[in-house]
């Protein structure tokens, strides 16, 4: 890849400096991204398509690995069952997730690009120890879990190309921490966007099988739950399912600490989002050939309605399309899994070093940045070695991420949203009101999602009545909490639509280093919600863990 330095063709006046927030000075500087470099003076406004282009290459990044990576072993696992159970009657939840990820990505990149602070340090400086202790521990724990899964998707891809188990686990393990050790930050984007590029093997593999595009055009916007009333609770945990790996915690901590060793500044964030956009644009797409490829490849055999893993589908697929495109299928399964793994295992080291203050850059050596390295490779070394035990419980560990990460993945959102409308925070930058409607919408659903989840867990015999029982319990308790908001607006004399943003000069603000900042006053009706959400958070989790040691010891 040839690097595109990007220089001013025009006298431009670059704003007085003043103090940020930013916590590694190696976040600070020009942006050296994989395709371009943006000098850190080049403040000129970009004229014309060449220059405009050139900036995107250099931005492009942030979005597109952290939308691909969503597309990893799990993701094979979710939307390889659907196509096999169901055909493509849930290909409509793709195209409903598409503004849910873009508005929770879009958040996220905004609090990265004018903040300069993770995610888990600004809640934790925000609203206090325990939600940071809670939001750095959860994290660590499911990102761990998850990075189990990745290597499991590694040793079924490995064993349908006739690849050792250990062999590939190690190999794997060793690519994944050297790709991130080498002290440079533009040397592991290049690394990451071409395991990206790599993901587009699923385009060929999609015309090897040729699946309905006639019927899959439709099934994408007529939404459809198949099967009867009988079938309604495993369609219900399966569209959680999907929900839970298009829109997971990890993102969102990933992309934020991403976008800041990036060095990206608001100046660029029109850029940005469409670096967002782009990947979005991948993983819905390319969610939607797997799903298509396993529908076409089941229809009429006896393996239809019967999913048992990746490794499965990879058969059916090759049976049906021929043995090439079974082993398409198995590469692009690695390869999601090693991407997947860099960019869960950056989110916890990043995380980590953010809370606790120590350097964590990609633009650090290793000497530089010990703690940061450390937590990295740790994490790594531990799931490729969880994996090789013999007789891990590696579908009940499989299970258990998909459930976790759907109970906790509503208090992301939460906090999200919460620092979205900080305006000591993101001051000019904070969210406008048809974006907080449909986050407060978009959370509310992920509520009773979580509720079912939960306790499906728990009662595996959860009938579709008790599913439509919680979910009109959760809908009159979205309309109470809307009631008792109205109401106290009216009692206050606020205007509907808060009190104006003054938008004015943000393309140069930042946020002020946080000890200069007032800790935010929660009013009632915020303290009682983090109260019931703590103890729900905190129920759900114990009663999950419970559940799952017992299936484990096989009671």
């Amino acid at each position: 890849m040839t690097d595109t330095t990007i220089r001013s063709t025009a006298a431009a006046t670059t704003p007085a400096p003043h103090a940020t927030a930013v916590l590694d000075d190696a976040h600070t500087g020009d942006i050296r991204g994989a395709l371009g470099t943006i000098r850190h003076d080049d403040t000129a406004p970009r004229r014309g398509l060449s220059a405009k282009l050139k900036t995107l290459l250099a931005i492009v990044g942030p979005g597109l690995i952290v939308m691909v990576g969503d597309n990893d072993a799990g993701a094979f696992t979710t939307y390889g069952q659907a196509g096999q159970n169901y055909g493509t009657h849930l290909l409509w939840t793709l195209l409903l997730l598409v503004p849910v990820l873009y508005v929770n990505q879009e958040m996220v990149l905004r609090l990265g690009a004018v903040t300069g602070v993770g995610h888990a340090r600004l809640i934790l400086e925000r609203f206090g120890k325990f939600w940071g202790a809670f939001s750095v521990i959860d994290l660590f724990l499911l990102n761990a879990l998850t990075l189990v899964t990745e290597f499991i998707g590694i040793t079924l891809a490995a064993g349908y190309l006739g690849l050792p188990k250990v062999g590939a686990v190690l190999l794997a393990a060793a690519v994944i921490i050297a790709s991130a050790f080498t002290g440079s930050f533009r040397r592991f984007e290049r690394i990451a966007i071409a395991l990206c590029a790599a993901s587009l093997l699923l385009v060929p593999l999609y015309f090897m099988v040729h699946p309905s595009t006639g019927q899959m055009a439709h099934d994408f916007v007529v939404p459809h739950l198949p099967g009867g009333p009988g079938q309604l609770s495993a369609v219900m945990l399966l569209i959680i399912g999907i929900v839970g790996t298009t829109v997971a915690p990890w993102q969102l901590f990933f992309q934020q600490s991403y976008v800041i060793d990036k060095r990206i500044t608001p100046r660029y964030m029109g850029y940005e989002k469409a670096d967002l956009w782009i990947g979005i644009a991948i993983v819905v797409l390319g969610a939607a050939a797997l799903m298509g490829c396993a529908a076409a490849a089941f229809a009429g055999t006896s393996g239809a309605g019967a999913f048992t893993d990746t490794a499965g589908i990879a058969h059916g697929l090759a049976a049906h399309a021929g043995k090439l495109a079974g082993v398409l299928f198995a590469i692009a399964l690695l390869d999601a899994s090693i991407i997947g793994a860099f960019a869960v295992s950056l989110s916890t080291a990043y995380a980590i070093g953010d809370v606790f203050g120590i350097r964590h850059s990609l633009h650090r050596g290793v000497g530089g940045a010990k703690g940061f390295y450390g937590v990295y490779a740790g994490l790594v070394a531990a799931a490729a070695a969880i994996v090789l035990i013999p007789g891990s419980p590696l579908g009940l560990l499989t299970e258990g991420v998909q459930t976790l990460a759907g109970v906790l993945l509503p208090s992301a959102s939460v906090f999200l949203l919460l620092l979205c409308n900080d305006r000591a925070v993101l001051g000019p930058w904070v969210n406008g009101r048809r974006t907080n409607a449909f986050t407060a919408a978009v959370v509310g659903v992920l509520v009773t999602l979580s509720v079912i989840l939960t306790a499906a867990v728990l009662f595996p015999d959860l009938g579709p009545g008790t599913i439509l029982g919680i979910m009109a319990g959760c809908g009159g308790a979205g309309v109470l909490a809307l009631g008792y908001a109205e109401v106290r607006r009216r009692r206050k004399g606020w205007a509907r639509g808060g009190r104006p943003v003054d938008r004015t000069g943000r393309d140069d603000w930042r946020m002020p280093p946080l000890e200069t900042l007032t800790r935010p006053v929660l009013s009632t009706g915020h303290k009682v919600g983090l109260a019931a959400l703590r103890t729900y958070l905190l129920l759900a989790m114990v009663l999950v863990v419970v559940k799952i040691v017992q299936v484990a010891l096989g009671h």
